[in-house]
Order: C-alpha cells, then sequence, then structure tokens
C-alpha cells in the first residue's frame, strides 16, 4: 500500500477568519455550512463546531450531481440522525436549492414569528455562509443573488472581508472568507482535500497521491479502473503497477520504453476533478 501522502497546509488567515465568524456571529439569525458532497466530512473545517457554538446550522452538501447518490443518502440521514438539517444540492446548476429557503424560514419559524409579534415585519433574516475554499460558496451566493456578486476563484489562499449579498426581499446572506486549517490531525482528511483539488497540487507528492487514489478506486469503484482505463487483471496489483498500467494504456511512453508515471498521476487526478470518472464519493458516515 502507497503511503498516505503527508500534507501541511498553513495559511496565513485563519486568527484572521475565527475573529471575523465570531464577531459576525451576532449580526445573523442561522449559519449556513456549505461542504463538498464527495467529502461531506473531510471537507469540514474542525474548528467551526466551537466557533459557531448554539447558533443555528444549516449543512449543505454540494456538488451531489459530482457525488455517488447512495452515499449521500447515507450522509443525509447521518446528519438527519443528528438532529442537524441538511440538503444535497449542486450550486452551478441550481439543482436541489429549491428547498433551502423553506428549509430556512422552517428553523427559525419561532423567531420570525417572535419578530412579527414585535411588529418587526420587514426585518430580513440574516445567514451567515460558512465553508473551505473549493466547496462553492460563490456558485451558492451567485445563484441565490442570480448575479455574479462573488468572487468565483475560491482557490485555497484567496480570503476578503465580510460581504453582506441581498437574496430576495427578506433574506441577506453573509459571505465569509473561506479557509483551511493550520494542521491535518488525519492524514487521509488532507488526502481527500488534495484529491478534490482543495489543496494546491504544488504541496504534494503528485505521483504518490494519484496512486493513493488509484488504491481507493481498486477498492471501492472498480468499474471505473475496468470502464475508464480499460485495466484487466488489476485486483492484486500495488500503487505504484496501477499507475503503471493506467500509463501504458494511455500510451504515456517515454525514451526507453518507461512509463511516464508523473503525466499518468495529473491524468487521473484531473479526470477525477473534471467528472470524467462518473459519481464518486471518497467517504462514508461510518468511518
Amino acid at each position: 500500500m502507497a503511503d498516505t501522502p503527508s500534507i501541511q497546509w498553513f495559511p496565513g488567515h485563519m486568527a484572521k477568519t475565527r475573529r471575523l465568524i465570531t464577531e459576525s456571529l451576532k449580526m445573523v439569525d442561522i449559519v449556513l455550512e456549505i461542504t463538498d458532497a464527495r467529502i461531506p466530512m473531510s471537507s469540514r473545517n474542525p474548528e467551526l463546531d466551537k466557533w459557531v457554538g448554539d447558533k443555528k446550522r444549516i449543512i449543505m452538501l454540494n456538488k451531489a450531481d459530482s457525488a455517488d447518490a447512495n452515499v449521500t443518502k447515507q450522509w443525509l440521514d447521518f446528519y438527519k440522525n443528528k438532529n442537524i438539517p441538511a440538503l444535497a444540492c449542486d450550486c452551478k446548476s441550481g439543482k436541489g436549492l429549491n428547498v433551502f429557503l423553506p428549509m430556512v424560514r422552517n428553523e427559525l419559524s419561532d423567531l420570525i414569528e417572535r419578530r412579527k409579534k414585535k411588529g418587526l415585519i420587514g426585518r430580513a433574516v440574516r445567514i451567515m455562509v460558512v465553508g473551505i475554499p473549493n466547496v462553492g460558496k460563490s456558485s451558492f451566493i451567485n445563484r441565490m443573488a442570480g448575479s455574479k456578486r462573488a468572487k468565483v476563484e475560491d482557490r485555497p489562499g484567496v480570503t476578503r472581508g465580510r460581504q453582506w449579498v441581498n437574496i430576495g426581499t427578506d433574506m441577506e446572506l453573509l459571505d465569509m472568507p473561506g479557509v483551511l486549517w493550520p494542521k491535518f490531525e488525519d492524514a487521509k482528511v488532507g488526502e481527500r482535500l488534495a484529491f478534490t483539488g482543495a489543496v494546491k497540487d504544488t504541496v504534494v507528492d503528485i505521483e504518490l497521491l494519484a496512486m493513493r487514489f488509484l488504491e481507493f478506486l481498486q477498492k471501492e469503484y472498480p468499474k471505473v479502473l475496468t470502464q475508464r482505463y480499460k485495466l484487466e487483471n488489476f485486483e492484486d496489483a500495488d500503487a505504484y503497477t496501477l499507475l503503471e498500467m493506467v500509463g501504458r494504456k494511455r500510451g504515456m511512453l517515454i525514451s526507453g520504453g518507461e512509463i511516464n508515471t508523473e503525466r499518468a498521476a495529473i491524468t487521473v487526478l484531473d479526470e477525477y476533478r473534471g467528472g470524467k470518472l462518473g459519481k464518486i464519493t471518497l467517504e462514508k458516515p461510518t468511518e
């Protein structure tokens, strides 16, 4: 088995973002935490529970169109059992987003009723939007606002200050900068974030990362290896052999008949991130 690549990520924005979130909590009624449906747990900042505290929260599993629908249902059941409202959607296409605002109103029904009784009818419900880079926060905000309000460059290291966005007459979104946390306690979390591109490829060993991903496919989605890469008799192959097999099938040869494993690695990861390998979820709630 290939070693799990060691990924350490030290963005300078962690303390600033924590301060921004904790200071802004008193301005909002509910927090929307956007996660990546392909890695629902690994795409959650573990510090967020401490920062948000008892504030009401909704969890969104975005990019559900790229995830395994059966596993997504397991995750929704997992959150339901914990009494955490959750929804699966695809913010780019808008699929599944129609349930979001009714869910917000349902969660805040007591608050909305109290405001009505006090005559505060025109007061907007305020929603804080949080999530690590690459989960699709900008796509969500743009879709809800019906415009290109947020920068879609939601890549690691890009940050910005507080940004309010109106959605309809009675809702406001407060967009928070996306930030990763300083250290991945579980190496598999960093690995899964790297698989999806949430961590820059420049800080990882790309061949080792692709080998680990191919091992995952070998175990969980072997049909991808037969259908996409036309591999045969790979059940007992080690990770490096799998990478070589892909390179050979794709004709990635260099002088002397050697296989260009780096090119094969880049191809495998690019095709996964580009949705060419089908609907794949990298973790289940039982883990």
